[in-house]
């Protein structure tokens, strides 16, 4: 049975090829069954859980993602989220492969949200800012210049320090990259705002947005958890990666539909609907598009059957 190791999944997962992966996979049918999810914390990590995420699609593969959340790793310098995936042949269900499964998320989220910025965020979108600062936030920058003309992006996280380290480590791109402190001046400034953090209050106002821009939120994944309040979400056209997983794990669209500032009605389509051309993308340059992702197993599936076909 193949192993691939993180640094070999860096290597075959290249981001253009992922993103146009992850749009291939949401035009045909698949099936992906809720997420299992298990609170396994004591008192010193109450929100610890284990993630289990099924999915496969015909004539193809079976896969499935175990993954472990512990919020309080970041004390220990350590990732929050790690996780292993495990690749079946869809016709025998022998086992093909199991890949490491934190470089397979990382790489598959930052994709995800680029897919969705190829059909929301406005062709010329030139700044990119990047809130928070973990192990996404360099995946998440280089997706989204794999989709658009990034010239510029700033940095925002609690810890200045880590926001500045984020920086240098990209300080050989093509694009200018800064730090910065001032989340309100950050937000208004950007084409892209792309929120990648395990906020349980909102970061970014929806007072502080302006026409034109696209707000990417990728960290909230329980109905606790926000990274935008319920101003960014009325004033904005929403999509979602898929609407179950959203609806049910979303803390910003619970919030928003408990308090009547959005509806299930309100939600214009989902990434199979975008990618599908049944649901229209961004409607006009002064348009505010949002796009909430709460992971969906498909994703997975995608990237591992790209990074084992190139074994």
């Amino acid at each position: 049975m193949l192993h691939l190791d993180a640094e070999t999944l860096a290597a075959r997962l290249s981001r253009e090829s992922l993103i146009d992966a992850l749009d291939r996979a949401f035009r045909c049918e698949f099936q992906v069954p809720p997420r299992q999810s298990y609170a396994v914390g004591d008192a010193a990590n109450a929100s610890a859980a284990l993630v289990i995420m099924p999915a496969w699609q015909s004539n193809a593969s079976i896969g499935v993602k175990l993954v472990t959340v512990f919020p309080n790793n970041a004390a220990h310098g350590k990732p929050a989220v790690h996780a292993t995936y495990t690749l079946f042949d869809a016709t025998t269900g022998v086992p093909r492969a199991i890949l490491d499964g934190t470089e397979l998320t990382l790489r598959r989220t930052a994709a995800a949200s680029a897919l969705a910025a190829r059909y929301l965020a406005v062709p010329e979108a030139s700044r990119l800012l990047m809130v928070g600062t973990g192990s996404l936030a360099p995946h998440v920058i280089e997706s989204h210049a794999a989709v658009r003309p990034i010239r510029s992006v700033r940095i925002w996280g609690r810890r200045f320090e880590r926001a500045t380290a984020v920086a240098k480590g990209l300080a050989e791109k093509h694009y200018e990259i800064e730090a910065v402190d001032d989340l309100q001046a950050a937000v208004t400034w950007a084409d892209i705002i792309s929120c990648a953090t395990l906020a349980t209050a909102p970061l970014v106002c929806g007072a502080w947005l302006r026409p034109g821009q696209h707000l990417d939120l990728i960290g909230s994944f329980t109905p606790q958890m926000r990274e935008a309040d319920d101003n960014a979400v009325a004033r904005a056209a929403v999509y979602v990666d898929t609407r179950a997983g959203a609806l049910a794990d979303s803390g910003e669209l619970v919030h928003a539909l408990a308090t009547g500032v959005l509806t299930t009605a309100d939600i214009r389509g989902d990434l199979a609907e975008l990618v599908r051309g049944t649901a229209i993308g961004r409607r006009g340059s002064a348009e505010i598009t949002l796009f909430k992702s709460v992971g969906c197993a498909l994703e997975d599936l995608a990237a591992a059957e790209l990074a084992v076909s190139g074994a």
